[in-house]
């Protein structure tokens, strides 16, 4: 290897001796000072000791390590990870799956690539770049996933124009291999129509998958309330498990689009169904207390920890506007996808809404995310997706 050296404080390689990926600007001894963001680096101990190879940015994350080894960063290297990763998903049932063909292929940190999102949609594989380091690589990346599916593989779109700073000049997504053959996925057999281009997130929210068809066991002959439907996922559960009655709400009109496009989508679907655009908060606060079950599903409210505390407050207030209107009995699924929303803090921010309302309130089941969305046991901070499924007396 013939990368640019970093050089950390005495102490600072702990974390890295624990497999930790970051490596935190305040841990830093030494480093060229014509390093660009994006290169790849190797650090050193202050004993001079090899620690890992990674990309350099600045910021308050100066390394982002995707290797604990002396290796080099080449062709071989992703393929190895993304073979690493696939076995993982093959372990779990899902690579060769009937009823589901969408799954998340790589998970950050949770595979040990810090920044890469990888996403497969039926034969589509859908890349999100988070820091310019790793999208240097994706060329690499795509050939890697198309050795490891070979024919399946119809497509890859690199969707990482908008995760992307505007520094690092990627100003449009492409396709890089292919084009697809259909954009409809299966998940445990509904039918859904992905749009990769314009869509949230790489198009479709997989990580809520385990989720949703725990919903589907509390919804039979219940009015179900899916708030923040995006496609309408939580929508289509219920009523293919035999829900009286959904109503599905969002802000956004493309959301609700693509909710009445997904139930089209699903003939067999019985029940009621009603959408409606609008804002969440002022719409739970002028609905009924006829519903026996609520999903409140809303998008990170903080991405940082300044927002911390407004994230807070605003998932209290949600939360008791929901445990006041719904049903005596009634099943309230409530989550929060805020990183610096831990699982303690969020519990007791619903704690706090319960107390507020005066309901009595039993924890069910305490939700995460899906085994394809692994939590590195040395990185805790790749899980972040908390839930709770809540009995409200």
């Amino acid at each position: 290897m013939d990368y640019p050296k970093i050089i950390l404080k005495r102490g600072k390689e702990v974390s890295l001796i624990r497999r930790h990926h970051w490596v935190f600007s305040g841990a830093i001894f030494q480093k060229d000072a014509s390093l660009q963001t994006g290169q790849l680096v190797a650090v050193y101990s202050s004993k001079e000791d090899l620690l890992g190879v990674g990309h350099y940015s600045e910021g308050s994350i100066m390394v982002r390590l995707i290797s604990f080894e002396n290796r080099e960063i080449n062709q071989d290297f992703w393929d190895d990870k993304i073979a690493s990763a696939f076995a993982l998903r093959k372990t779990i049932g899902l690579t060769d799956n009937q009823n589901t063909n969408v799954y998340r292929l790589v998970h950050g940190e949770g595979d040990s690539l810090p920044g890469l999102i990888l996403d497969y949609y039926n034969g589509t594989v859908v890349i999100q770049a988070h820091h310019i380091g790793m999208h240097q690589h994706v060329k690499e990346i795509a050939q890697a996933v198309k050795k490891i599916y070979g024919d399946k593989l119809v497509a890859v779109f690199d969707k990482s124009a908008e995760t992307l700073p505007k520094s690092a000049g990627v100003t449009s997504n492409e396709w890089i291999l292919g084009q697809p053959s259909t954009d409809l996925v299966q998940e445990y057999g509904a039918t859904y129509q992905i749009d990769w281009e314009k869509g949230q997130k790489t198009g479709f929210f997989i990580d809520q998958r385990e989720n949703r068809k725990l919903l589907g066991d509390y919804s039979k002959n219940k009015k179900v309330l899916n708030t923040f439907c995006y496609s309408g996922g939580f929508s289509v559960s219920a009523l293919s498990e035999g829900a009286a009655e959904v109503h599905s709400v969002d802000i956004s009109p493309k959301a609700i689009e693509l909710t009445e496009k997904n139930l089209t989508l699903n003939p067999q679907l019985t029940g009621k169904h009603e959408s409606k655009v609008a804002d969440v908060v002022k719409y739970i606060r002028e609905i009924g207390d006829d519903y026996d079950v609520i999903v409140l599903d809303p998008p990170a409210f903080a991405k940082n920890l300044r927002a911390r505390h407004n994230a807070v407050q605003g998932y209290k207030r949600l939360n008791a506007e929901a445990l006041r209107k719904i049903k005596p009995g009634g099943i309230l699924f409530t989550f929060s996808c805020s990183l610096v929303v831990d699982k303690a803090l969020f519990r007791n921010t619903i704690l706090a809404a319960a107390l507020e309302c005066g309901r009595k309130v039993k924890i069910l089941h305490q939700l995460s995310q899906p085994a394809d969305h692994p939590v590195n046991i040395f990185h805790p901070e790749s899980e972040y997706l908390k839930g709770l499924v809540l009995f409200v007396e």
